[in-house]
């Protein structure tokens, strides 16, 4: 059994693999496309979707060898910042896009739904977010394990919103947590219990009780700060150990991304990870270019979890095979990089 890693970078989707007992690059697809997300369906390694800024959601059959649009020539998503296989049926895919809309199919992406009862939550028109030349968007789509009509979405800048009738109407989950919501997740074992990571925006107007980090118990009706032992307010990926979800994945850092550019130091990272779902977190340790170019993203092995890889916005990719205590460069290095998923072979 093998290990390939997922790559998805502004100059396209990579993968990497280890079958020769050491890790190189075995294909490179879409290298025209910014790619903000890949999902890989849990029961066939070999079939992916990317997320690209411009494309739709592409899909591959052989492991990133070639790619293909299923709906070309029809009705879809265009600027995709998230991509999602429903855990239910792998048949149906959500996209979440720029500017803020979701599109759902249920055909593995020939053809696509817009879901525009998004467009009636109050506020939704207003969102300004102000960085040159992207839109207010979809930053991550997640269904419920438990409960395929439960849908959360996060809005770039705009908190989240949330479906109980399969995406057909939404409200608003902005109860005392940060506008600028990142990555979610919502364990398997007590769908209500959901992670969160933001970008820090509403803490850095003191409008928000946390830093980067933040959980719910009741399913995003009300948010517990989390991390707070750490000073950094500014955070985007979250995983858990699907052996045990309360071993949780995070990295925070100082600032924005505008601001590390501007700093020798950089981003000044923190590897983190809790043990008790989200009540403490401690700190793991961090190659010099973690710290400097951000964790950008974080995967584990699902074959054996102990295996976590992290990939640094920068294009650098590192392996753990104790949980994260000690840290291994894979030599391969990656145009800037959005998401980083492992499957096993």
């Amino acid at each position: 059994m093998g290990t390939i890693l997922y790559v998805a970078t502004n100059e396209g989707v990579i993968t990497i693999n280890n079958t020769g007992g050491e890790w190189e690059v075995d294909s490179h697809g879409l290298k025209n496309w910014d790619v903000n997300e890949v999902a890989i369906q849990p029961d066939n390694p070999l079939r992916a979707y990317a997320a690209t800024r411009g494309d739709g959601v592409l899909r591959t059959e052989d492991g990133g060898q070639t790619w293909s649009k299923p709906n070309r020539g029809k009705a879809g998503p265009g600027k995709v910042k998230c991509v999602t296989i429903d855990p239910h049926d792998n048949h149906t895919i959500y996209a979440g896009s720029e500017p803020i809309a979701i599109w759902v199919t249920h055909d593995r992406g020939m053809t696509w739904e817009s879901l525009d009862g998004i467009l009636d939550v109050q506020g939704i028109s207003d969102i300004d977010y102000p960085v040159p030349a992207v839109e207010p968007h979809v930053r991550d789509v997640v269904v419920d394990p438990q409960n395929k009509s439960i849908i959360y979405a996060t809005l770039q800048v705009g908190y989240m919103v949330k479906s109980i009738d399969a995406g057909k109407t939404w409200n608003l989950l902005d109860n005392a947590v940060d506008a600028d919501a990142h990555q979610l997740v919502s364990r398997k074992d007590k769908p209500e219990c959901l992670y969160l990571s933001t970008g820090g925006h509403s803490h850095r107007l003191g409008e928000s009780p946390g830093r980067a980090l933040y959980r719910s118990l009741d399913g995003g009706a009300s948010w517990i700060p989390m991390a707070m032992e750490f000073d950094q307010e500014y955070s985007i990926p979250m995983v858990t150990d699907p052996r045990n979800e309360d071993i949780v994945y995070s990295a925070v850092a100082y600032g924005n991304p505008n601001e590390w550019r501007k700093r020798e130091t950089g981003a000044g990272t923190s590897l983190i990870r809790s043990t008790d779902g989200g009540e403490t977190w401690q700190g793991l340790s961090t190659t010099q270019e973690m710290s400097r170019f951000y964790a950008e993203a974080i995967t584990l092995d699902p074959a054996d979890p102990d295996n976590v890889f992290v990939a640094t916005r920068k294009g650098h990719i590192f392996g753990s095979t104790d949980q994260g205590a000690t840290w291994a460069n894979l030599g391969v290095q990656v145009p800037e990089v959005s998401d980083l998923k492992a499957v096993s072979v």
